[in-house]
Order: structure tokens, then sequence, then C-alpha cells
């Protein structure tokens, strides 16, 4: 299942409402802009995983401590979660100033203000945040770093042979990767095409 349809699916469907309501804006409002933002952030995570980043991206779900924010839009929107989402996104996008100016291009094509857009963005990545860790376990996650430090005393590539299963190009990282990375790519492909904000998201990504 992709990321933005458990988004959508949080709370019985009620959970982008809720986050809404404590952002202070409606839902169809939320309902679009999770539309638009989740798959650039998908597609995001995506390339930054194959630009290297992949052990990146593994470190962000470790620990597990944001898995609530999935159930708990209402937790999601505090600052201390917000804060979370804002270095979730920088891990992602290379610096604040590239999520600040996704926010910006966001509310430009919505017409929604920007301070709205500010405070949703990394609530929103925190809830993001939380599906990926509620999916992909601490266990997981081992499993993955592990292999990768197999295929590289074995010559098997290392990060970059994860980095291609992670983008469907199978080989043996990903076989010993199991389920997690499975699950990884999967929540990652299915939202990565036909992003909205794809053909922006390219200058958004710091190297």
């Amino acid at each position: 299942m992709s990321l933005l349809k458990m988004l959508m699916e949080a709370q019985g469907g009620q959970g982008l409402g809720q986050l809404a309501r404590q952002i202070g804006m409606d839902e169809s409002q939320a309902g679009g802009l999770a539309g638009m933002l989740g798959p650039a952030i998908s597609q995001g995570a995506k390339r930054r995983a194959q630009a290297g980043g992949l052990e990146q991206v593994l470190n962000q779900l470790r620990g597990e401590g944001q898995a609530s924010y999935l159930e708990n839009p209402a937790a999601a929107a505090e600052p201390e979660a917000r804060a979370q989402g804002e270095q979730f996104l920088e891990q992602i996008f290379g610096d604040r100033q590239a999520s600040n100016e996704l926010a910006t291009e966001a509310s430009n094509r919505t017409g929604i203000d920007l301070d709205t857009v500010m405070k949703f963005l990394p609530a929103m990545a925190a809830m993001m945040q939380g599906a990926m860790q509620k999916n992909v376990p601490d266990s997981a996650i081992n499993g993955m770093m592990e292999s990768q430090r197999g295929a590289d005393s074995a010559g098997g590539g290392g990060i970059m042979g994860m980095v291609g299963g992670l983008l469907g190009g199978g080989g043996q990282a990903a076989t010993q990767g199991g389920g997690g990375l499975d699950m990884l790519t999967n929540m990652l492909d299915a939202d990565g095409d036909g992003s909205a904000m794809d053909d922006i998201l390219e200058r958004f990504m710091k190297r």
C-alpha cells in the first residue's frame, strides 16, 4: 500500500480531516495538499536513495518513535512532531530551504496561504514517516543494513545494490533485504509516478 493511501485511510479515513482541523484548514484543502505533496515526498525519498542516500533514508525510520503519528493526527500537528517532520524533509530534500520552496510551490498552485501550508507539510511528513516506521520496523531495517554490509564484504555492490532493489532493479541486495525492503519499495514506488509536483521536484533536490 502506498504512503498516500495510508494517509487517506488513517483513522478510518478521518485522519487528514483531524489534521486539517488541528491546523485550521478545510478537509478538502488537506486532501488536495496531501494528493500533491505526498507523492512528491515519496519521490523525493526515492531519488535520495538513488543518489546514494538509502542509508540516510533508512536511518530516519529507526526507533519507531513516530509510528503513532499515523493514527494520531492531533499529535502530528504539535510543534514537536512538526519539528520531527521538518528534519525528515531536510534529510530527503537536502536542506530546509528546499522543503520551504516545495511549500511555496504548493501554496502557489493551490491558493492556500503559505503559513498554513508550512504548518501542514511537516505534520503530514511526520505522519508519512510514521507510516513507514509502522510498516518497516527496526528489525527489518537492521536486516537491510546487515545485507548492505554483507554485500560490501562480498563485493556485491553494497549500498548501490540496495538502491537497485529499492528502484525495482532486483538483485542480490534486494533479495537479502527481505520483506522490509519490499515493503519500502512498494510504499515509495506506488506514489512516485504522475505526481503533480514531479515537473519541479528536480530543482528542490539538494545533493
